[in-house]
């Protein structure tokens, strides 16, 4: 979804970021002006109540010297007075309940589409944007920030245009009754308006502030959540609890100072304008007493300039919820505007299906990671793998292994050179048609918050329940997902901790084998299993391999001794390749891996 250039143009906490929100909103225009038709009669309910009363008091209240019969006749009209009211207060309650909900709905769409759309987009992004973005700040914007916007548009935005509408009638009825004495009280309200707006601007800086500090903690809570088995074992848990502590007093501290600045703000706008709006009335009843108006145009009078001072307090609380909100919009608006550098090209090149394994080539290929300009993670890397073959891809830690596999599912852009899958460059193929092309068996499985049966079928969403079990089975998985207490139903528990570590890696290779992608990466997917596991795992591993064209990084030389072709890589370079035995006997690099691994 698009979002509003003007939001970006404004400065940073203005209440027109607000803005931004305005391609949310214009799905919606037809119950946005239902909510503004109850939202003027509304307000036109409550400006026509004076006008009752100032009938009801100068019409059947005050008369004195009256005869018995004009006693009774101003008894009827006093309970015709007395219906009017009636009438004008239930037309109120109408429009007020009509305005309550149509202003509500919006404010839950709204929110709901602004959550959907900010998720929708940051889960397209590349892994550069998480190099730089925390997942705790994402969510804190996905929550707390959408949540201050729900407050405005369900709510405070309708306040404040019920109360502006309600305010300047009240103020065109008083002008209009008592234009002189009017004149003066505006003069008044003007020299109100500077310094508010002073206060105004260090409401919105402060507002923005505290919204960042709230979004700090929520980062570091998400970070230590996902690591507490690390935390416990290193007996952190105080110290986590302390730097979170120093977070949550920090956002503490700044929103104190912008709830004082705002008080303040508030408390003046109330007393000043309530001086101005008293000496208005004060020139009222000095007018009573000389005779120049009546006792129900006094009465109109004190509720115009009550309905004008509530309406302006109210305003000024409204104008601190639009400020607070402004902050949480651009904090959204900035990840929506985020532009993801990896992205499929406008004509995709259509890529016709295979039966097999696919072709692999790497050109020259040189990349740097974007939060690593300086060293190459690749340099002048080529590598051609044939349908079905089976490549492993060895070297010590930083050689640029991985690399190869982030820069193959297309999540990095190399700086040169060019990869080709099946005789199409990645670049020209939709991201979507070359990633199905691709299945991963990484070293730390994931596993999500679901059923084993869904954790499998994830790789395949619309597999039945047999094509699942099936890819189950073949990945050695089926007999312990059966002794589960619900069997497929069970639930894994957040990242799979209900499962032992191959027991997760199983459930990854089964979900890899049900996508049944012509070409298999395999990513250090034994290297954290005991013995037993890694047999178990190996096993399901070769099954999976059966067919396809596979890539395999791994430390373990032992695992991939079997290999057609071994890559070694060594500070981002090709430096040798050929069997294990080839390579063992060039006594180079590899062979220096293996005598460490292998001699006892």
């Amino acid at each position: 979804m698009a979002t509003s250039s003007a939001s970006f143009n404004a400065p940073k906490g203005s209440p027109r970021s607000l803005s931004g929100l305005l391609p949310f909103l214009q799905p919606y225009w037809g119950q946005i002006g239902l909510a503004v038709f109850f939202l003027v009669m509304a307000a036109i309910a409550t400006l026509v109540f004076p006008l009752a009363l100032r009938s009801l008091i100068d019409g059947g209240l005050v008369n004195a010297g009256l005869t018995d019969a004009g006693k009774g006749e101003q008894l009827m009209a006093l309970r015709q007075h007395f219906f009017e009211l009636f009438a004008v207060a239930a037309a109120l309650g109408l429009f007020s309940a009509g305005r309550f909900y149509m202003v509500s709905w919006l404010g839950e769409r709204v929110t709901a589409d602004l959550r959907n759309a900010v998720y929708s987009h940051v889960v397209r992004q590349s892994p550069e944007f998480f190099e730089t973005t925390q997942t705790g700040e994402v969510l804190s914007r996905l929550t707390g920030d959408t949540t201050l916007v729900q407050t405005v548009v369900g709510s405070s935005l309708s306040m404040g245009l019920r109360n502006a509408v309600m305010g300047v009638g009240a103020l065109i009825m008083l002008v209009y009754t008592n234009p002189y004495l009017m004149v003066q009280v505006l003069g008044v309200l003007v020299l109100i308006v500077a310094p508010s707006v002073w206060f105004g601007r260090r409401v919105r800086k402060l507002s923005r502030a505290s919204q960042d500090r709230v979004a700090d903690s929520s980062a570091i809570a998400a970070e230590v959540l996902n690591a507490i088995p690390v935390v416990q074992s290193y007996t952190a848990e105080g110290r986590e609890a302390t730097r979170f502590n120093v977070s949550t007093t920090n956002a503490f501290n700044v929103a104190v100072r912008r709830t004082k600045a705002r008080s303040v703000l508030v408390a003046f706008i109330i007393i000043a304008t309530s001086a101005a709006l008293l000496w208005g009335l004060y020139q009222g009843t000095q007018a009573v007493m000389r005779g120049d108006i009546t006792a129900g145009h006094l009465g109109q009078t004190v509720v115009y300039v009550i309905i004008l001072a509530s309406a302006t307090a109210v305003l000024g609380e409204v104008y601190g919820d639009l400020l607070r909100a402004a902050g949480a919009t651009e904090r959204l608006m900035e990840l929506l505007a985020s532009r993801s550098p990896v992205v499929s090209p406008p004509n995709p090149v259509a890529v016709p299906a295979i039966n097999g394994g696919s072709s692999i080539k790497f050109e020259a290929v040189t990349f740097h990671y974007p939060s690593r300009p300086a060293q190459a993670s690749l340099n002048n890397f080529s590598m051609h793998v044939a349908p079905g073959e089976t490549v492993a891809i060895v070297g010590p830690s930083g050689a640029g292994k991985s690399t190869v596999f982030q820069l193959l599912l297309r999540f990095y852009d190399p700086t040169s050179g060019c990869i080709e899958l099946d005789g199409v460059r990645t670049s020209d193929m939709a991201l979507e048609d070359l990633r199905h092309r691709v299945g991963i068996v990484p070293q730390d499985a994931v596993i999500f918050s679901t059923s084993a049966l869904e954790n499998i079928r994830y790789g395949k969403p619309g597999a039945t329940d047999e094509e699942t079990k099936a890819a189950a089975k073949a990945a050695f998985a089926h007999d312990f997902i059966n002794a589960l207490p619900e069997g497929y139903d069970t639930f894994l528990g957040e990242r799979g901790v209900r499962l032992s570590g191959g027991q997760r890696q199983r459930i990854a290779i089964a979900r890899a084998m049900l996508k049944n992608s012509p070409l298999l990466l395999l990513d250090e997917a034994t290297s954290a299993l005991d013995a037993e596991s890694e047999r178990m795992v190996q096993a399901a591993l070769e099954s999976a391999m059966q067919g396809r064209t596979t890539l395999v990084i791994a430390h373990r030389l032992a695992t991939v001794q079997q290999a057609d072709r071994i890559l070694v890589l060594d500070h981002g370079k090709l430096v040798e390749q050929g069997t294990h035995t080839e390579l063992v006997n060039q006594g180079g690099v590899y062979a220096r891996l293996a005598a460490l691994q292998f001699t006892t």
